[in-house]
C-alpha cells in the first residue's frame, strides 16, 4: 500500500515562497511519475506540476515559471517550490503517483498553503 505524507504549508504573503514535502512509502517510489495536485474550495482538484522518473517536468499554465518540482529518489520525496506566490494559489495541495495519466493511489491528508495579507 502506498501512502504519501505532505508538508511545508502555511500562511503567505502575496509574492512569498513555500516549499512542499511529499514522502512517500513503497519501494516504486522511482519508478513513477509523480505530480503535485490542488484543491481550492468549491473547485475541482487540479494537476499542477509533474515529474517523470527521468526527471521530465510538466506545469499548468496558471504556476509555470513560478513553481519548480523536483524528486529525491533515494529519499522517497518529491518537493513544489513555490515562488511568488498569488492569492489564487491558496489551495490545499496533495501529491500523488500518476499512472496512465491519472493519480494512483489514495490520497493523504494535503498541506494547506493560504497566500493572503
Amino acid at each position: 500500500q502506498v501512502q504519501f505524507v505532505e508538508s511545508g504549508g502555511g500562511l503567505v504573503q502575496p509574492g512569498g515562497s513555500l516549499r512542499l514535502s511529499c514522502a512517500a512509502s513503497g519501494k516504486i517510489f522511482s519508478g513513477y511519475a509523480m505530480g503535485w495536485y490542488r484543491q481550492a474550495p468549491g473547485k475541482q482538484r487540479e494537476l499542477v506540476a509533474q515529474i517523470t522518473s527521468g526527471g521530465t517536468t510538466n506545469y499548468a499554465d496558471s504556476v509555470k515559471g513560478r513553481f519548480t518540482i523536483s524528486r529525491d529518489n533515494a529519499k522517497n520525496t518529491v518537493y513544489l517550490q513555490m515562488n511568488s506566490l498569488k492569492p489564487e494559489d491558496t489551495a490545499v495541495y496533495y501529491c500523488n503517483a500518476i499512472l496512465r495519466g491519472l493519480p494512483g493511489y489514495n490520497w493523504g491528508q494535503g498541506t494547506q498553503v493560504t497566500v493572503s495579507s
